[in-house]
């Protein structure tokens, strides 16, 4: 339960970001729940083994290379997904951006109840 709740959750903050981003379009809510359990696989599977490609400049930085990363899956993710469009890099890094904070705090809220 706790799954599809967080699953839900992290489409509800796809559509919030594609309202708040230009250049991020999502067409329905059908559209953004395949779009978050997409982006979940990729991130589950994809992420890891691009951090730790990436480790030493993501130590350089300090951990903000992992903002780079999770913005090219975001892209990523728009050319796989139809329905699901990001202009460019810079939409992606922001939406990416943005799409953490909303989910860090969804997740924080729910992780309390």
């Amino acid at each position: 339960m706790y799954l599809l709740l967080r699953w839900l959750m992290n489409a509800l903050a796809l559509l919030i970001v594609a309202n708040l981003v230009p250049g991020i379009h999502v067409e329905s809510l059908y559209t953004a729940l395949f779009v978050a359990l997409v982006l979940g696989i990729v991130n589950a599977v994809i992420r890891p083994i691009l951090v730790l490609l990436t480790l030493p400049i993501t130590v350089l930085t300090l951990g903000l290379f992992t903002f780079v990363i999770n913005g090219l899956l975001l892209w990523f993710v728009s050319t796989v997904v139809k329905g699901f469009s990001v202009a460019g890099f810079a939409a992606a890094f922001w939406g990416a951006l943005l799409l953490w904070l909303i989910s860090w705090a969804t997740n924080t809220l729910l992780k309390k109840s």
